[in-house]
């Protein structure tokens, strides 16, 4: 599957410059391309200056609001951050449109954080207005914010709020990823950052280049390519990934080998699934998802049936309601990983604890403004309170 990557505000920019040093590995370790551009767009020049593996021309580095903001940020107004990607939005237009493989690409990745200005103001913005454009799968990666942003920055469950209704009702799938989840202690916050960043686009390598090797050595006995993705990807959507070593692996066909080491053979593709299961990007119960996926990537003797089957069991298993689909990747060595999506969740108690407490603020705001009293009504009637950014 071919992506083209866009990064919003810091943190969507500096995720995006990890999926393009992803791009240059891809290319370099296995011959593929799976990105067909990578750009970052933000409203702080210091921002854009700091990335590493984003060219630094201004086709893909791109400075939006100039005039608005000095080059400074909009300090994590998100309001003002949606309001400048709707102005100046037609830059991102032109740069998509000049995209040399654009008729390649399969699919469109916005990232950005929840809590910022710019990023969680223009993700939503930008996705409504290339979607009125091109006929292509458009995604969000929506990063959710630490703990102590939570509780000390008031504004920042305000933005949350309101930047995941808005990428909700304009993006085809939303891939929500907890900061929290991939925090180390002890451990400086720009190494902590630059870890994060990693771990958060590492689980879509495997899964990017299945479906790009020509190959035949490693092109799978069941492909799961970009039709495939397509096909599960919907509303809410966690990606988790996980890896099992293959010691003391033998060929499962030898009919010498011991039963013992051929029921720990069979068990090592389950134990991938439950890791990659319990690393998923934010903390959900897998019954609640209608759609799931999942690619077992190792060497081509690791995937016998009856790996595959216990897999496939393993996630039939979690993903009770779901419809899944599998596929195989018979590349590495000594290892078996196994990449899982669970999508279209239909209850996240994150997501709607974070509608709550953006309601809550919304209605304390008033109550500050001109005394008007909040009535506790459900969530699903309070969702409309929530503002649009679009």
């Amino acid at each position: 599957m071919k992506l083209l990557v866009i990064g919003c505000g810091q943190c969507g920019g500096r995720v995006a410059d990890e999926f393009a040093r992803l791009g240059k590995v891809a290319r370099s370790q296995r011959g593929v391309d799976i990105l067909t551009n990578v750009v970052a767009v933000n409203t702080d020049v210091a921002d854009l200056s700091g990335l590493v593996n984003i060219k630094s021309d201004f086709r893909h580095r791109i400075l939006i609001g100039g005039k608005k903001t000095g080059g400074h940020g909009v300090g994590k107004m998100n309001e003002v951050g949606a309001e400048i990607a709707g102005e100046d939005g037609d830059k991102v237009i032109e740069i998509i449109r000049s995209t040399d493989k654009l008729a390649e690409t399969d699919a469109i990745l916005l990232v950005a954080s929840a809590a910022g200005g710019t990023g969680s103001g223009a993700i939503s913005v930008l996705t409504h207005m290339i979607k009125e454009r091109y006929e292509k799968p458009v995604y969000n990666l929506v990063v959710l914010p630490f703990q102590y942003e939570e509780a000390t920055e008031g504004r920042s469950i305000y933005n949350v709020g309101t930047c995941l209704k808005s990428t909700y009702m304009a993006a085809d799938a939303v891939f929500l990823v907890d900061n929290q989840r991939f925090v180390r202690k002890d451990v400086s916050m720009k190494n902590n950052l630059a870890k994060i960043n990693y771990l958060v686009v590492r689980p879509f390598y495997n899964l990017l280049c299945a479906g790009e090797e020509t190959s035949a050595k490693y092109i799978g006995s069941k492909v799961l390519d970009a039709g495939d993705i397509i096909q599960t990807l919907s509303g809410w959507t966690v990606i988790g990934y996980g890896k099992e070593k293959l010691s003391g692996f033998k060929m499962s066909y030898n009919k010498n080998t011991d039963f013992r080491d051929k029921d720990a053979q069979n068990e090592q593709g389950p134990k991938a699934m439950s890791e990659a299961l319990g690393e998923l990007s934010l903390k959900c119960n897998p019954t609640n998802a209608r759609r799931a996926l999942y690619l077992a990537t190792g060497p081509h003797e690791a995937m016998s049936m009856d790996v595959i089957k216990e897999l496939s069991g393993s996630l039939k298993g979690m993903a009770t309601d779901a419809i899944i689909r599998s596929g195989d990747y018979p590349r590495g060595k000594g290892m078996i990983d196994v990449t899982v999506i669970l999508s279209e969740l239909v209850n996240s108690k994150k997501v709607v604890d974070y509608f709550a407490r953006t309601i809550e603020y919304i209605a304390n705001s008033k109550k500050r403004q001109g005394g008007i009293e909040w009535d506790h009504r459900g969530i699903e009637e309070s969702f409309k309170d929530i503002p649009s950014l679009f």
